[in-house]
């Protein structure tokens, strides 16, 4: 395994603080939203893949399936989430957002989107510019990443 290159670690740290910096934020700038991270984290993951079962959300969130158990517990005791049995197998199930779901996972992009916002005003414009321009890279590095997290990935990088 090589060393990393300065910039793959000061990358890795400042995604880290990103994500930390944007928690923080959100709690600030939303007070009183009881969910947590992880809840509002499992909501938007399954608002991405509607009808998911509770196993597919734990390998898309890389989380153990029973956290995910008690994620969906939590979310279906505040009526977020539904849970609906397999026709042929009860013990399989699909998970919906409920309309107060999809309120919540509006309401959690819509301050992430507000926070980054306001945080990009107080950029220069190059900045901006330059942040801009880098999407379709960060696009890229995300789906890389997922594709590195995907089970069928291996080593030998043929998926």
């Amino acid at each position: 395994m090589s060393a990393s290159h300065p910039t793959e670690a000061e990358l890795a740290d400042i995604v880290s603080r990103l994500r930390r910096a944007m928690r923080r934020a959100a709690r600030t700038a939303d007070p009183g939203n009881p969910l947590s991270v992880a809840q509002l984290e499992l909501l938007s993951c399954l608002a991405e893949n509607p009808g998911a079962q509770p196993g597919q959300l734990a390998r898309a969130l890389r989380l153990a399936p029973n956290s995910v158990t008690t994620l969906v517990n939590g979310l279906r005791s505040r009526e977020l989430v539904t849970r609906v049995s397999g026709v042929g197998d009860r013990r399989t199930a699909s998970l919906a957002l409920t309309e107060a779901g999809e309120a919540a996972v509006r309401r959690w992009h819509t301050t992430n989107a507000d926070i980054l916002r306001a945080a990009l005003a107080g950029l220069h414009p190059g900045w901006q510019h330059v942040l801009t321009a880098a999407l379709p890279a960060l696009h890229e590095l995300v789906d890389a990443i997922d594709d590195l997290a995907d089970p069928r990935h291996d080593a030998a990088g043929t998926g």
